[in-house]
C-alpha cells in the first residue's frame, strides 16, 4: 500500500507569522508571540525507523481492526498541546505493544483526520513525531 504524506501546515504558518510579527513590530512582538503560542514543535521519524510493534499498530489502524484493548481508537484529547491545536474528535489514539510491559506502556499512535496523518510517542505524550512514510 502506498502512503500519501500529507503534514500539518499549522506549525509553518506559526513560524511565518513569528517572522513577520518580528519584521513587521520588533522583537517584543516575537516574544509576545512565542510567549502565547500554545502549539509545540513536532519532529519527524521515518516510518523504517519506528518499532515493529508501530508497524503492527499501523496495520490494524488502516484494517479497522481488531484492536488488542479496549481504549484503542477512542478521543485523544490533546491537553498536552503539543500537537496542532485541533477540534474535539479530531484526534484518535492506538497503542503500540511494549514486549515486557505488563501495561500498555507509554508508547502510542495519534492519527489525525487527514489521510495518512500519524504521529508516534513513546513517551507517553511528553514528545511526539510525525511518521514520514515517503522514506
Amino acid at each position: 500500500m502506498i502512503r500519501m504524506r500529507i503534514p500539518p501546515r499549522i506549525t509553518t504558518l506559526g513560524a511565518i507569522a513569528t517572522v513577520a510579527a518580528a519584521l513587521l513590530l520588533g522583537p517584543t512582538a516575537v516574544e509576545a508571540t512565542a510567549s502565547t503560542a500554545s502549539v509545540q514543535s513536532v519532529g519527524s521519524i521515518c516510518s523504517s525507523e519506528l518499532p515493529s510493534q508501530a508497524h503492527d499498530t499501523l496495520r490494524l489502524i488502516d484494517n479497522g481492526g481488531p484492536f488488542p484493548y479496549s481504549q484503542d481508537g477512542v478521543v485523544f484529547s490533546n491537553r498536552e498541546h503539543v500537537l496542532p491545536s485541533q477540534s474535539g474528535g479530531y484526534y484518535h489514539e492506538y497503542t503500540v505493544k511494549t514486549p515486557g510491559s505488563p501495561t500498555r506502556g507509554a508508547r502510542r499512535i495519534v492519527t489525525g483526520r487527514q489521510a495518512d496523518e500519524d504521529y508516534y510517542t513513546s513517551d507517553h505524550y511528553a514528545t511526539f513525531d510525525l511518521v514520514d512514510f515517503g522514506c
